[in-house]
Order: C-alpha cells, then sequence, then structure tokens
C-alpha cells in the first residue's frame, strides 16, 4: 500500500491531531510516475564573504546590491567584495526602496539616502520618526505611526507639513506602507487602506473607496508584496492573529489550523519581530515566514496545484528541536539569491548543488498519516522509500532514519539504514520486519542533508491479522 508522505499526522497533550510537514525538504506537486508529488532538500547556503556587521536588510538597486550590515549602508560585487558606503546607525530590520536617483533607508527612526556618490540623512524636522519608507510616484512616503508623509518632489530631503496624509478610516497605528500596481497600501494594526495619486497642492494621494481591508499587520516587516497582493501576519479586531493574504478589499486566510496553533505559542512581542520575505523561483512562488526560531513557508503555486494551503519549514538545526533559519534578507541579483546570516557577518547564496548551511549539515525530516487497517492490526514485513538515491556528497555515506508511533506522541527508537552514496543510484531503500499494527501507527523518517535525498512514495507490504 502507498502511504501519503507530503504531510504527516501527530497527536498532542490537549487529545488533538496535529499536522507534521516537511523540515528542510519542499513539497513539489509533480507527476512522475511513482507519485503526485515528491519531496525534494531545500536549498542550501554556501558563504562568499563577510561584512562590517550583521545583515539588517538589502536591496537590488541598478543591477548592484545593497545591504545595511551592522550600522554600515555596504555594496556587493558579484564576486562577493563588500565596500562599505557609510554609517546609517541603528539596530534591528530595516526598510530600503528606492527612486532612479536614491536609494533610501529607513532605520531607526530615521531615513537615509543614498545618490550613488554620497550618503545623507534627512534632517528636516518635519519627518519625524520614520516607521517605513517606500518610494511612488516620486515622492518618498514615510509614517511616523500615525501621519503619512511624503517628500517633496524635486527635493527628498525637504518635508513640507501641509501636505501630511492620514489612514483615518480605524484609530489603529500605521504599521508599514507597500507598493503594489502604482498604489500605496497603508497597512495598519487592524486595517489596510489603499491610496492612489491625483496630484494637487496639498497631500498628493487620495483614499481608494471600497479598497479598505478589515484586518492588518502586527508588525512593521510582518507583511510584503506578495503576486500583487498583500501578505500579512495580523488579524481584524477581536480576532486570533493568523496569515492572510490581501488585495481589493479583501484579505483570504492561507495558514491552516497548525500555522495558527504554532502562532499561538509566541508573544504578540515576538510575533511583531517576524519578517515576511518573497521568493518567485523556478515555479516556486514560497513566502518566507521568519519565526524567531524557525522559518514557515507557504507555497502559494503547490497550493493551487493540491487545492489546500502547502507549508514546510527551514532552520538549520541538526536536533530535534528547531532553530534559527540561517539565511535572511533574500536578494535576487547576479543571477542568483543572496542572502544573509542573522546569526554573523557572513554573506552567502542558495544553491541547490548542496543542501548543508554554510558548511554544516542540518536535519531534514518527514513523516507520514496514520497506517490503519480499520483496527484489525498488521504484521509490517517492509517499509520502502522510493525516490533519487545515489546522489549525496562525495565521500559521504549518508543514513537515514525511521522511528514510529503509537499515540502520536511517543517515538520508537530510530532505525538506521544507509541511504546511499554518490553514484549509487539504484540503492533501495528499504526497511524489513518492522513488527506489527496493532490499532494504529505513524511512521516518520529522518536523514542528514548530506545525503541529497529527494523522496517520491513510501510503500508498505502488510500483512493484515484475521481475527
Amino acid at each position: 500500500m502507498q502511504i501519503p508522505i507530503l504531510n504527516g499526522i501527530y497527536t498532542d497533550e490537549n487529545s488533538d491531531y496535529r499536522t507534521s510537514y516537511p523540515r528542510n525538504m519542499i513539497p513539489v506537486p509533480k507527476s512522475q510516475g511513482i507519485s503526485a508529488g515528491y519531496l525534494r532538500p531545500a536549498d542550501g547556503i554556501v558563504s562568499n564573504g563577510t561584512g562590517p556587521g550583521v545583515g539588517r536588510g538589502g536591496r537590488n538597486w541598478s543591477d548592484v546590491c545593497y545591504r545595511v550590515m551592522g550600522a554600515k549602508l555596504v555594496s556587493i560585487d558579484a564576486a562577493g567584495t563588500v565596500t562599505t558606503i557609510g554609517d546609517v546607525g541603528g539596530s534591528g530590520q530595516v526598510s530600503m526602496d528606492n527612486s532612479f536617483t536614491h536609494l533610501a533607508v529607513a532605520t531607526s527612526g530615521s531615513l537615509y539616502l543614498y545618490d550613488g556618490t554620497t550618503l545623507q540623512q534627512n534632517t528636516d524636522t518635519d519627518l519625524g520618526v520614520v516607521v517605513d519608507v517606500i518610494w511612488i510616484d516620486g515622492y518618498f512616503m514615510t509614517t511616523d505611526g500615525e501621519n503619512l508623509i511624503v517628500t517633496e518632489l524635486n527635493n527628498p530631503f525637504s518635508v513640507n507639513p501641509l501636505k501630511y496624509g492620514s489612514s483615518e478610516v480605524d484609530p489603529d497605528p500605521v504599521k508599514a506602507l507597500i507598493e503594489i500596481n502604482n498604489e500605496v497600501h497603508a497597512i495598519n494594526r487592524y486595517t489596510i487602506e489603499a491610496f492612489d495619486n491625483i496630484g494637487g497642492s496639498g497631500f498628493p494621494f487620495q483614499r481608494i473607496d471600497g479598497a479598505q481591508i478589515s484586518r492588518g499587520t502586527i508588525g512593521t516587516h510582518a507583511c510584503c508584496a506578495f503576486l500583487d497582493n498583500i501578505a500579512f501576519l495580523g488579524s481584524g479586531r477581536n480576532e486570533s492573529i493568523a496569515v492572510y493574504l490581501g488585495g481589493s478589499g479583501k484579505s483570504v486566510k492561507i495558514s491552516t489550523r497548525e500555522i495558527d496553533q504554532i502562532i499561538e505559542t509566541y508573544t504578540e512581542e515576538e510575533l511583531a519581530a517576524v519578517v515576511f520575505e518573497s521568493r518567485i523561483d523556478k515555479g516556486h512562488q514560497h513566502l518566507y515566514v521568519r519565526f524567531p526560531d524557525v522559518t514557515w513557508v507557504y507555497d502559494n503555486a503547490a497550493s493551487a496545484v493540491v487545492g489546500e494551503p502547502v507549508w514546510f519549514s527551514l532552520d538549520s538545526g541538526i536536533s530535534d528541536d528547531f532553530s534559527e533559519y540561517r539565511a535572511k534578507n533574500l536578494v535576487y541579483c547576479y543571477g542568483k539569491w543572496l542572502i544573509e546570516d542573522p546569526q554573523s557577518s557572513a554573506n552567502g547564496y542558495l544553491t541547490n548543488t548542496v543542501a548543508s548551511h554554510w558548511g554544516e549539515d542540518v536535519s531534514c525530516e518527514f513523516g507520514t498519516q496514520i497506517l490503519y487497517n480499520e483496527g484489525r492490526g498488521a504484521i509490517i514485513h517492509e517499509l520502502e522509500l522510493v525516490g533519487l538515491s545515489g546522489r549525496a556528497v562525495i565521500d559521504e555515506d549518508p543514513t537515514i532514519w525511521t522511528s514510529y508511533s503509537t499515540d502520536g506522541e511517543t517515538w520508537s527508537t530510530e532505525k538506521p539504514i544507509k541511504a546511499g552514496k554518490q553514484g549509487q543510484r539504484n540503492k533501495r531503500l528499504v526497511w524489513l520486519q518492522q513488527g506489527t499494527i496493532d490499532h494504529w501507527r505513524i511512521q516518520r523518517f529522518r536523514c542528514l542533508s548530506d545525503s541529497m535525498l529527494s523522496v517520491s512514495r513510501l510503500e508498505a507490504r502488510l500483512e493484515p491479522l484475521a481475527w
């Protein structure tokens, strides 16, 4: 019998069935004759240099990668060479956008502008505290959490206080600004409002009637543009926090019950520090939701194929516990996805030639649905994972382990087999004499990134126990 592997099941102490999503393995809904989909290793991380501090954000401007690392604005060339441009100060995640002539950096309440030669702070007192910044129609627009503030068309260092705007449908603070399809979206805590440029002598943007969304984001960076929509972590008033896609006056929840339950384990302060990122690459449409200890990824393209939300997790740990995913602030430049290490001053890029992170192996896991023989039990003569073996890292002899649970909480001792060295492409991954199913059973599998293993199917050879 074939057992589904794209999502697994486990239970918790609250008598609830929970979903286990693949860890460091990406679900791909592609029929290959073996199954309707498979799991492949998530991209690895390769180092290509260091900067003056921990990365805080990045942007591709005029085909050059710019980042804020520590307190410095830097540029990084195709070879990974870092050039320090100047000091922007501050700490924590930054916002970056650009016009034709300037790169803008919003950092710790201040706004810096770089014209390719000179880095200068906007010190106009009418600017106020800068929470976020975007560029649209010749204006840099910022928010101080209450007002929408634009710089002058002919001088990005000048602000006219008579041209302040506001997002007033609900008295909730403005958390972020996003530009989509040449419209400004003020992302508030409980609402989202859209504005269009109408010109005039005052604030040049006017609210678009009918485009308001009655949900908003919990944090400045807990939202991003995603496929011409707004992806955000947040809620409406008197609602629990979840992940949504919003646009055209509507919002659609994309977090599953499992993701919602995971969200509930964090404090509001931790959720406010979540960072959203978007990566559209090789047929995938990935939304990265970066929590403090793990990154959850939603694949919109895969979800459309299978008809339900597809999620998986990324982290850089090797133990059973999650750890922070050490690839942050993705910037597509020089033909690859450049990233920063949130735990050091290292820069790197993503690659599918390895699955390790910064030269270290990480753990890959996936589980199954419940094996149930209508309560009659069964003998498990054989379990076989069908997939692509023999792609392991050269000179490595990787292992894959399996364990099982009969209650969804406690697990048996892991049983190992070899996963196949480089070139052993006909290696079959088979476990023999795997005991019995008395009532029901869940199977779980674990390997390290050095195996470079893709899995299409789990096949079980069972002998029903007659009553």
